[in-house]
């Protein structure tokens, strides 16, 4: 199966019966990022975690009195 890289338009062929080929060809939302990609983003996203001025926004937790 051939996949195109959503950020660099790098073309690769992954195995048909991998998991991530099933998943993108089950799920049409998913998109593909080879591992350049993948790799830049999480090296640029630490170097910002290490600055202390990232913030990573979550949702509050809201404890539930029902149970």
């Amino acid at each position: 199966m051939k996949v195109k890289c959503v950020l660099c338009d790098k073309i690769e062929d992954l195995v048909d019966e991998s998991s991530l080929a099933k998943r993108l060809r089950n799920r049409p939302i998913h998109t593909y990022m080879c591992m350049d990609c993948h790799d830049r983003i999480e090296q640029r996203t630490n170097e910002r975690i290490a600055t202390n001025k990232f913030k990573l926004y979550r949702k509050k937790k809201t404890e539930d009195d029902w149970w």
